[in-house]
């Protein structure tokens, strides 16, 4: 039997501080960089698009860096250590999803030459349709930055007494400061140093975490003996939490949404120099996201194996399953210092990614889909300054909005669901544009009336009122080898993050099946409601009859069905 567990680990030294401390710096100093570099040029086309003259492979690193964010650095490991390595199977939605993205959606927005994606929806459909589009993004996207915010912080500051409100004022500062001095150039290279960084920090956890198992091949067989190589479960039921089907085809769509049609991606994409490298920035992309997927799954199994015997959540060291990964960072790397200060930066580098790209594309859609649109004479230097102002605001913005996600529960799930429950009726909705040309603006903005209200009644109604284990079905834990509890029962399987407001005895039909489907599928359900009934008012209202130019239907590269107008 292994030598007995408690709860000590290591803490946070001066060297640590400094390591994390560079990150910011670095950052900060790439926004100064920039800033200096072109103070002579100052047209708000530079500032939001880069000038239309990025290259693929800075902006692959840049894609992966902030949709890879400390969701997936913390919360991901964690999933794998409860659930299983099923989270592997995103692999598979992550691919169809770079295709789809690359020759379905891209060829139209960048052919079109707009900036704002919200822009195309005015000119298929009509203006009241792109204004709601573009405000449900942005209540989207500030949702979700305070996610990626708050939670890793907060796991941060409970397992290395890590200064809270610190760490996220830090975040919001020095993002808000680079993307306004640096603009679109700042974000993207930024974003490809803090890819550098992540993967640093993974690969440190993997070596030692490997050496602390004796090994890359006794983790595996810890692993496989606790049941979590148990991969492929091609259980069709949509109650079922990770299955192949709803990783696989829900979380396809949940991603697709994210990338697809999301302002954040479209922007970096259309800010390279030509299509092609557009289009080949997002499969470098999707190479990225393969990495950091492995990363992230194979550092969960390898935390698995090292507490198979000792499980700290159940043992009370750590009070959330999404500390368990800042936990075992100091458990195996308190030792050596500035280690456990690179990891906590690799966690941040993705958060400082996300909260960069998300504050410069709320910028960019504010000044297209608003202020450009009231003020249509604006100066290229006003235009600059505007645009430097919204980073400024959303910077505030997101930040402050870190407080409410302390009620959102396990950081992973809570992420996926926000951009599931918006992100389903706008791929819905951009579908509805490029893939069916009939569509009119009524079925526009009543099929995304009607997908929002599915997509946001099932995902509040499970935030209300969780799923059973039968559907989430967490793996056994062990507290057998842990020194401080009672050795009597030493296996314990957890009990869900949030516990539901009805007692087991009064759940209805509609909670322990609507409301108790997987996550992955919101964004199917919305993009579903949206498109069935876009079509559905489209054929009662009448077809559209007037002529539209080719780009904002199907383009060459994208003839999935046969059009007519």
């Amino acid at each position: 039997m292994d030598k007995p567990r408690n709860q000590a680990v290591g803490t946070f030294q001066v060297w640590d501080y400094i390591v994390f401390a560079c990150l910011f710096v670095v950052s900060s100093g790439i926004g100064v960089f920039f800033a200096i570099k072109e103070r002579k040029n100052d047209s708000s086309s530079e500032f939001l698009v880069g000038g239309r003259q990025m290259t693929c492979g800075p902006v692959a690193l840049s894609l992966t860096a902030s949709f890879m964010s400390a969701v997936t650095v913390i919360g991901a490991p964690a999933d794998v250590y409860r659930f299983g390595a099923s989270y592997i199977i995103f692999g598979f939605a992550y691919t169809l999803m770079v295709i789809l993205t690359a020759e379905l959606f891209l060829p139209v927005f960048y052919r079109s030459g707009i900036t704002s994606t919200y822009e195309y929806l005015e000119l298929r459909f009509c203006k009241p349709v792109r204004i709601a589009a573009t405000l449900i993004y942005m209540v989207q996207t500030i949702v979700y930055t305070g996610v990626v915010v708050y939670a890793p912080a907060l796991a941060l500051n409970q397992v290395t007494q890590f200064n809270l409100w610190g760490a996220i004022f830090a975040t919001g500062i020095v993002c808000t400061f680079y993307c306004t001095l640096g603009g679109l150039k700042a974000v993207v290279w930024s974003d490809a140093f803090q890819m550098v960084v992540m993967v640093a920090g993974f690969l440190i956890v993997l070596i030692q975490g490997s050496y602390k198992n004796g090994g890359i091949s006794t983790a595996w067989s810890t692993a496989e003996a606790g049941g979590r190589l148990n991969v492929f479960d091609f259980d069709p039921n949509p109650l079922r939490r990770h299955t192949f089907w709803t990783v696989t085809v829900g979380g396809m769509f949940t991603w697709l949404g994210i990338y697809g049609v999301n302002q954040s991606t479209i922007q970096r994409c259309i800010s390279c120099k030509t299509e092609n490298h557009a289009r080949w920035a997002l499969y470098l992309n999707l190479l990225g996201l393969l990495v950091i997927l492995f990363c992230a799954v194979v550092s969960g199994l390898i935390m698995y194996a090292l507490y198979a015997n000792c499980d700290p959540w159940t043992a009370g060291y750590v009070s959330a399953p999404d500390q368990l990964m800042p936990y075992f960072v100091l458990d195996i790397l308190g030792n050596f210092p500035g280690l456990p200060g690179l990891f906590v930066a690799c966690a941040f580098s993705g958060t400082l990614s996300t909260v960069a790209a998300s504050i410069n594309a709320l910028a960019t859609v504010t000044y297209e889909d608003f202020v450009s649109q009231c003020w249509r004479d604006l100066s290229n230097r006003t235009a600059t300054w505007i645009s430097k102002a919204l980073c400024v605001v959303f910077g505030v913005a997101c930040t402050s909005m870190a407080v409410a996600a302390s009620y959102m529960g396990s950081i992973v799930q809570a992420a996926l669901s926000i951009h599931g429950m918006c992100g389903g009726p706008m791929l819905g909705l951009f579908s509805l544009g490029i893939l069916f040309p009939f569509t009119n603006s009524k079925g526009a903005a009543g099929g995304l009336i009607v997908g929002s209200a599915l997509s946001f009644w099932v995902g509040v109604g499970a935030f209300i009122h969780p799923a059973p284990d039968t559907n989430t079905r967490p793996l056994p834990l062990s507290t057998e080898n842990c020194s401080i509890v009672n050795h009597t029962a030493p296996l314990i399987t957890q009990t869900p993050l949030i516990m539901s407001i009805s007692s087991a005895s009064e759940r209805s039909v509609l909670i322990d099946s609507w409301y108790s489907m997987s996550y992955l599928y919101y964004s199917t359900v919305g993009f579903l409601g949206t498109v069935i009934m876009g079509l559905l008012i489209t054929l009662l209202t009448g077809k559209r009859g007037d002529n539209l130019r080719r780009w904002y239907l199907l383009t060459a590269k994208s003839q999935f069905i046969s059009y007519y107008l």
